[in-house]
This record gives C-alpha cells, structure tokens and sequence, in this order.
C-alpha cells in the first residue's frame, strides 16, 4: 500500500463562522461542498498550499477539539500575514518549540487546532 494524501475531517457546526475562520482568515480555498438537500448539513473541502481539509456540519463526521499537525515552509510569513488581518477571534503567536521548530497554532471556533511547523533552518531532525 502507498499512500496518497491524508485528509482530516474537521467537525464544524455553523457554516458562515467556518467561512470566516478558514477561508477569510487563514486563506484556504473551497474546492467543493456537497448537501443532501436544502437545510441539511453541508460537507465541505478546502485547500491552501498543498494542505487539504474536510470539514462537516454531520453528526459522527470528526470530534470537536482535533488537533492537525502540519509541517510546512514560511512559517514566519503566515504569522505576520494572519497577524495584519486582525481576526478578532485568534491572535496566534509564533513559538520556538523543543523539536526545533518555529509554530504557530489556531484554534477554530469549534475548537480544533492546526499546528503549522517550519523546520528551523540548519537543524537535523
């Protein structure tokens, strides 16, 4: 077996915060959504350099408080970037963590967290 890509699911529970967090605030794109009918839960995915999420209003689709780990590159950047924005809800910092790595973490309104991590430059891990 080789793998492909991994997706988490992301347990969200109102559409229009989820908009405003993930593709407003951090800068993800929607690739598709999908209800069964008018006024049913919607399940949607989205997508910002390579990362892809899924993320859904179904009952049993993820558990509020996932934490998603992600290792990338211009970490620093993303900070300042997030940081100009100004969202009211999350001022994420930038931490220097004991794996040698700069990170910034946020918390979603549902309260899942993304940890996004850069390697330090020069380190061996």
């Amino acid at each position: 077996m080789t793998a492909e890509k991994t997706i988490p699911i992301l347990r969200i529970f109102d559409y229009a915060k989820a908009i405003e967090f993930y593709v407003d605030w951090l800068g993800f794109s929607i690739v598709w959504e999908h209800r069964f009918e008018d006024n049913t839960p919607v399940y949607l995915e989205v997508e910002k350099d390579g990362i892809t999420l899924h993320l859904s209003e179904h009952h049993g689709d993820g558990t509020p408080g996932t934490h998603v780990f992600v290792w990338c590159t211009g970490v620093k950047a993303f900070h300042s970037t997030l940081l100009n924005k100004q969202y009211k809800y999350n001022r994420p910092g930038l931490e220097e963590t004991f794996y040698n790595a700069w990170c910034v973490t946020v918390i979603d309104p549902f309260n899942n967290q993304i940890s996004f991590n850069e390697h330090i430059p020069g380190d061996k891990n």
